[in-house]
């Protein structure tokens, strides 16, 4: 196996030395998802981040998950899919956009990021810190915007991956029987009739994964289909008027087998998952000089999951879990610019609605309304300073209204040296999952989650029938949820000593009130657990963020990226300090919890980096090593006290190695191979969806 892998690298190092030594240029960055419009990265007063399309295919990314994980400061979640945890806050406080329009389809809070293809992506835009001051809702965190290719040049480019693995042996031959086989394939094609322009991105993977269920302990290979087609377009209507839109198609068919492990309970059970999902997006700008534009969106989106399972122990039972999803939006944005300041305002409106048997009947229909404002005025003082002020009001039908202002600034007292500064409210309404879920998962140990507006009843109408074990500490904690709101704030400094030299450091903190945290409330006589909702009263997250790039010689780049972080529930902190929070001592007497053994909120780690190292002798040869590592995490409170510590079960930390390469074979035909996870890490507990190692070549075409 070492050998194999030995000559794999230097495959990869060897046919990426091939060629002449040509310069790289680099483009000027703009980015859209910061302000609502286009700005240079240099003029933007957040953190950002860019991932160019370059990037993407160098790493040979296929779906969001590969491309983010590879990125400071962003962590992947594992469970019920792949979930994305920027700056300590949970997956369901990040939005994930395409175009600017967010994504639906979320369960237990995590939208899974294996859904979306990269196929046909332009670049990805990453803002960290609260957003809701322009995106209201689930923007707590931040937000990931996908920029699709624009329509215009005529094109048509294709491209086949064929990649290979096996977890438990960590190694496995091309088309092998012991093997789990991956292919993709993408097209796209790029066309102009008459004043119409269009782009069509298509993609087909089928992969032969694994469980990444909760609990689920085994490695068999799970056909999987997953099909996106992608058309934008656009076209002139007059001189000053502009149709844009898009249309998104998304499907995944999973062939599902699988035993869980739950409670001592071992259930082993079989059937398919089928989610579909469909994204409608017109836009019209019109200009009314060069000073003032207007833009009209439309957004329309729908998904669909259903997962229907039978279990091998009882025949004659079965499993259906169904969802259904839809988000219906119009809005309106004016942009005005005058020499130094630019104001941007807008009005929306916006219907969510949803049923599903995780709820009381999948003939009911739960909706929420939304009515929306929002503006920005942006300040440019001097050639130095830049200042940007907005906020936005949101008129929750189901919760109190928001108001959620933001401001930020940027001073660049030289080309070497500059500041940036910002601090903004966060908000997000409880989703109806957490309010509405009656869900016993039969397929995992039979463990219930219910939402807040039944947990109390459910739960004392089970104990009053016997069929409860023990009530937890937090079962106590149980109300009617409120929506949650933050603060945060972020300060950087960047620094640009020569032109092959950037050094970023950034701190941020958010001081959450009524975090939205699901805890388990309640045991089951047989063992199983039950589960729903509560408010942590106060909490924060706080840290560090450095990232270095250097390129030392023309070829070479070295980039490095680090976070620290820490994370709390401040009432737990102050039990502390006054000595209210025990531990048990070796010889099984109680003792006082200092606060030094205080860990803070489970599933996030204190540290987390990123090494990359390029080399590029030409425009279209390469060779990418990245190295990305993940300090140890708490999984859950195991000695009882209700206080994570650090005596509870805790994930080990990991480092995780990906390689890729790739050189021209002719003009229109060039070829990438790669090792993903090179040294085969695995955790099949804690870390269910972690691949184990997989090796793929790629054939890309461009005529």
């Amino acid at each position: 196996m070492k050998g194999g892998i030995l000559l794999w690298l230097v495959f990869l190092i060897h046919f990426c030395s091939w060629g002449q030594s040509d310069s790289v240029s680099s483009l000027q960055e703009v980015v859209i998802t910061a302000t609502r419009q286009e700005r240079r990265v240099g003029n933007v007063a957040v953190p950002v981040t860019l991932i160019q399309k370059t990037q993407i295919q160098q790493a040979g990314s296929l779906r969001l998950r590969d491309i983010l994980q590879e990125q400071n400061g962003l962590v992947m979640t594992s469970a019920f899919g792949v979930g994305l945890q920027m700056q300590g806050l949970n997956p369901e406080h990040t939005l994930i956009l395409v175009d600017g329009q967010p994504l639906v389809g979320r369960t237990s809070g995590v939208l899974d990021l294996n859904r979306i293809a990269l196929a046909g992506i332009k670049r990805i835009e990453i803002v960290k810190g609260p957003s809701s001051s322009l995106y209201g809702s689930e923007a707590m965190a931040g937000v990931i915007n996908l920029i699709t290719e624009s329509p215009g040049k005529k094109e048509l480019s294709g491209s086949i991956r064929y990649g290979t693995g096996n977890p438990e042996s960590g190694w496995a031959l091309p088309f092998s029987s012991n093997g789990f086989q991956q292919v993709d394939l993408a097209v796209q094609v790029g066309y102009q009739a008459g004043k119409w322009r269009f782009r069509h991105s298509n993609n087909f993977l089928y992969s032969e994964a694994i469980s990444f269920r909760p609990f689920s302990t085994d490695r068999v290979p799970r056909p999987t289909h997953r099909l996106t087609h992608q058309t934008s377009f656009d076209r002139p209507i007059g001189e000053r008027t502009e149709l844009k839109g898009l249309i998104r198609f998304n499907q995944d068919r999973i062939q599902q087998e699988f035993a869980v492990q739950n409670n001592g309970q071992l259930i082993e059970s079989y059937g398919r998952e089928k989610n579909s999902e469909w994204n409608i997006q017109p836009t019209i700008t019109h200009r009314f000089n060069q000073r003032l534009k207007m833009h009209t969106r439309g957004f329309f989106t729908r998904y669909t999951g259903d997962q229907r399972l039978s279990f091998i122990q009882q025949p004659d039972s079965s499993y259906l879990d169904r969802f259904e999803q839809g988000l219906y939006r119009i809005e309106q944005q004016v942009d005005w610019s005058l020499d130094k300041s630019t104001f941007i305002v807008g009005t929306g409106y916006q219907l969510d609605q949803a049923r599903s048997t995780r709820y009381d009947a999948l003939d009911r229909i739960k909706q929420n309304r939304v009515a929306y404002a929002f503006f920005q005025w942006e300040w440019a003082l001097h050639d130095k300073w830049i200042s940007v002020v907005g906020a936005r009001y949101d008129d929750n039908q189901l919760f109190a209204a928001a108001l959620t202002p933001k401001w930020s600034v940027k001073y660049k007292p030289s080309e070497k040296w500059s500041v940036q500064a910002s601090v903004g409210q966060g908000f997000k309404a409880p989703d109806f999952r957490q309010l509405y879920l009656n869900f016993t998962n039969n397929a995992a140990g039979g463990y219930s989650v219910y939402g807040t507006q039944d947990a109390i009843r459910v739960i004392t109408e089970l104990q009053r029938l016997g069929q409860i074990a023990d009530l937890q500490p937090d079962f106590s904690n149980l109300s009617s949820l409120t929506p949650e709101y933050s603060t945060g704030s972020n300060l950087g400094v960047s620094y640009q000593p020569a032109q092959s030299l950037s050094i970023r450091l950034n701190g941020f903190r958010n001081d959450i009130r009524s975090l939205i945290d699901v805890r388990q409330v309640a045991t089951r006589v047989d063992g199983s657990q039950i589960f729903s909702y509560l408010n942590v009263r106060r909490a924060f997250t706080q840290g560090l963020e450095t990232e270095v790039k250097w390129r030392p010689q023309a070829h070479w780049t070295l980039q490095v990226g680090y976070q620290w972080l820490q994370t709390g529930d401040k009432d737990e902190l102050d039990r502390i300090k006054k000595g209210m929070e025990y531990l048990r001592a070796p010889d099984g007497s109680s003792r006082v919890m200092s606060t030094r053994e205080y860990i803070g909120l489970p599933n996030r780690s204190e540290h987390q980096a990123q090494v990359k190292l390029t080399y590029q002798p030409a425009e279209d040869r390469f060779l990418f090593i990245r190295a990305l590592y993940r300090s140890r995490w708490i999984v859950a409170n195991s000695n009882g006290n209700g206080v994570h510590d650090d005596q509870d079960e805790v994930a080990s930390g990991f480092l995780q190695v990906n390689l890729s390469g790739g050189i021209p074979i002719r003009n229109n035909l060039k070829l990438q191979a790669g090792i993903e996870n090179l040294f085969n890490y695995q955790d099949v507990i804690y870390l269910p969806n972690f691949p184990g190692r997989n090796l793929y070549l790629t054939l890309n075409y461009t005529l």
